[in-house]
């Protein structure tokens, strides 16, 4: 594909560094020549210096030919211009836009359209950070927790603990630990190297599992794992601004929340609008405003200020005053790696978030999700199988039967309301939504090719 980026920043550096190994022809539009130039050492690809929304700037880049624009730079506005231009001048097919202000989000379904504002597809960031956390807090002790086929499904990350049921036992336990529960383990990472799961695979103490099974039965299968943690009931968030605002909001009917912001208008404004957060001013870092309000008693720890070295001071003090879980969001991924699994549970970064939901919007085949796992060294994805035996490589035929790229596993099929855990001898049909591991991304248009149903391909 023909692929325009607009912004070289954390999310459009990444995600340019994900599709040139997907032998795409990719082109970085960017005001700051420095950036480019740095990018343009390190990947195979091009850059244009320019204002991304600029007719010329655009047409040095390729629009008259491209075949996607992906505008995400730090301006909502220009990224939705960017995409006007795109539309009118050169008919552009995709065109995504990156937008965080709430306001733009409301009124999404009345303002993005052909004959409005022409943006097929909005990423909102602040949103996808929101739900990933919620998903955290609901299944305790997860380290990240993905959903597919409108949630019926889900692939679950969780550390095994020593005195989890199934540590020291190998795989094909798990059956006779939970006869009426299906599950697959889909990955195992041990001391950060992927190994493949098979039923004899014994799992030690401190591996990541990454494992699959109907949404209904994911805490039963953490039970094997790791001693089930209690719900979390008291939240404290440090941080009022979009994702703050947003956690507090989906979590304060069903928890006890406490809100600290560092701005007092902004702590004003947080009063008014939500209904039961208790909201403080302060600084989250303070230790006898955390003791004040109790941190010891805090189930969860979110920090999610737009300052990394901020969040992680505030998480660590929190965690040694007594918080039971340390959750931070950091915006330099390269930082995540380094603070995740010490005194802080776990890191998120919204580059991975955003560049999940883009990913899902430039794969090939139909493919509805695409979930960035590991700091996006692995992938996750849900392909809708279409055709027939005689067009399809995969419908009408058996998993074991299926080519699979190195590292790739099947790990379930949802077939209209029914979750089905793979095995070898499950038969794929027309228009089951198949759950993919890739261990190694750089198989992905492997797996893209193996979803895109040919006339001329005849089994």
């Amino acid at each position: 594909m023909k692929i325009i980026i607009l912004g070289a920043g954390q999310v459009g550096g990444t995600l340019a560094e994900n599709l040139v190994g997907e032998k795409n022809e990719i082109t970085v539009i960017d005001s700051d020549p420095t950036i480019l130039r740095a990018l343009q050492d390190r990947l195979d690809l091009q850059v244009v210096t320019g204002v991304g929304s600029h007719p010329d700037v655009l047409r040095k880049a390729g629009a008259e030919d491209a075949d996607m624009l992906i505008a995400v730079t730090n301006s909502d506005e220009s990224n939705m211009l960017a995409c006007q231009v795109a539309y009118s001048l050169f008919k552009t097919p995709t065109k995504i836009a990156r937008v965080r202000s709430e306001q733009y989000i409301i009124y999404q379904e009345q303002l993005y359209k052909q004959q409005d504002i022409p943006v097929d597809h909005i990423i909102a960031p602040e949103q996808l950070v929101t739900q990933a956390i919620k998903r955290l807090i609901d299944y305790p002790g997860a380290l990240q927790v993905v959903e597919f086929a409108d949630g019926q499904a889900s692939l679950v990350a969780v550390k095994a603990y020593y005195g989890g049921l199934l540590v020291g036992h190998a795989l094909s336990a798990l059956k006779e630990h939970m006869p009426n529960v299906e599950t697959r383990v889909a990955a195992i990472y041990r001391r950060g190297r992927p190994i493949r799961p098979l039923g004899t695979t014994v799992i030690e103490a401190d591996d990541e599992v990454f494992f699959i099974a109907a949404t209904k039965h994911i805490r039963a299968v953490m039970s094997e794992l790791q001693k089930l943690e209690s719900s979390y009931k008291r939240i404290m968030i440090a941080g009022g601004g979009l994702i703050g605002a947003g956690l507090a909001k989906r979590l304060e009917h069903s928890h006890n929340v406490k809100l600290i912001e560092y701005s007092p208008e902004r702590a004003q404004y947080l009063s008014a609008h939500l209904d039961k957060t208790i909201v403080f001013s302060g600084d989250a870092s303070d230790s006898d405003l955390l003791s004040e309000e109790g941190v010891e008693q805090v189930d969860a720890f979110i920090a999610v200020t737009n300052d990394d070295e901020a969040n992680i001071m505030s998480a660590m003090l929190a965690k040694r005053m007594g918080a039971q879980k340390a959750m931070v969001l950091i915006q330099r991924s390269a930082y995540v790696d380094l603070v995740q699994g010490g005194e802080i549970d776990i890191a998120f970064s919204p580059q991975q978030a955003t560049i999940s939901a883009l990913l899902t919007h430039v794969r090939r085949g139909d493919i509805v999700n695409v979930y960035s796992l590991r700091r996006g060294a692995a992938e996750a994805i849900e392909a809708i199988a279409h055709g027939d035996k005689n067009t399809s490589k995969v419908v009408g035929r058996e998993i074991g039967d299926i080519k699979l790229p190195p590292g790739t596993t099947i790990g379930a099929i949802v077939r209209e309301e029914q979750v089905i855990i793979a095995h070898s001898d499950t038969m794929i049909e027309a228009n089951d939504h198949v759950i993919l591991f890739l261990v190694d991304k750089k198989y992905i248009s492997d797996v893209e090719r193996l979803f895109q149903p040919s006339a001329f391909f005849f089994g």
